[in-house]
């Protein structure tokens, strides 16, 4: 993770990488504006499968808009591609979960190859699904 200045009321922006190790504790603690500066998608759910955060790459990518997402069960309103044994029941089954896999989303768009990280601590109420291209 590096930091850089700028962005946030507080002066600092985080900006995190795809494959950093602590990647969960770091985005329970950012900010929209911290989210929307990465490189790669980020989709956050509550524990349920409601999208709580939803940043800017994977809004363009997806060709979803924030205000669409925010709010909706991930699993079966946004993305039911992903509710399968392979994405939805990862979280359902683990308490703790950190898990990267090869993907291809088909929902609403042409079929877009992706890797996904699944993340979710054991201690904490959101969980997440980080999106890069293949």
């Amino acid at each position: 993770m590096r930091r850089l200045n700028g962005g946030t009321s507080r002066g600092v922006v985080l900006c995190m990488e795809f494959s950093d190790a602590n990647i969960g504790e770091v985005l329970a603690r950012a900010d929209e504006a911290s989210l929307d500066a990465l490189d790669f998608g980020v989709i956050g759910m509550q524990r349920d499968g409601v999208v709580t955060s939803y940043n800017a790459y994977e809004s363009r990518m997806a060709g979803l808009s924030r205000t669409r997402v925010m709010g909706k069960h991930f699993f079966t309103e946004v993305a039911p591609c992903t509710n399968n044994f392979l994405v939805a029941s990862r979280f359902e089954e683990c308490a703790v979960l950190d898990e990267q896999l090869p993907y291809v989303f088909t929902v609403r768009m042409r079929p877009r190859a992706v890797e996904l990280r699944l993340v979710k601590a054991h201690d904490s109420a959101s969980q997440y699904i980080l999106v890069r291209p293949r």
